[in-house]
């Protein structure tokens, strides 16, 4: 298997930064997730309905005792 981020041959076995070579590549793949330059697309009914943080009516909610 290749390194995500460097493309270097790694061993998995007994790797503690699997599937990453080093912690050093670790580092690197979640600073681009920190700082958005990989994302999660949306999907499109997500992108039309900007709503969808608002819950609906008909929920229930438990009542504080």
């Amino acid at each position: 298997m290749r390194c995500p981020t460097c493309n270097k041959e790694v061993e998995l076995t007994g790797n503690p930064f699997r599937p990453f070579c080093s912690e050093r590549c670790k580092l690197i793949d979640l600073g681009k997730w920190a700082g958005e330059q990989f994302r999660i697309p949306k999907r499109e009914s997500e992108d039309e309905d900007e709503s969808s943080d608002v819950p609906p009516d008909n929920v229930e909610y438990p009542s504080e005792s």
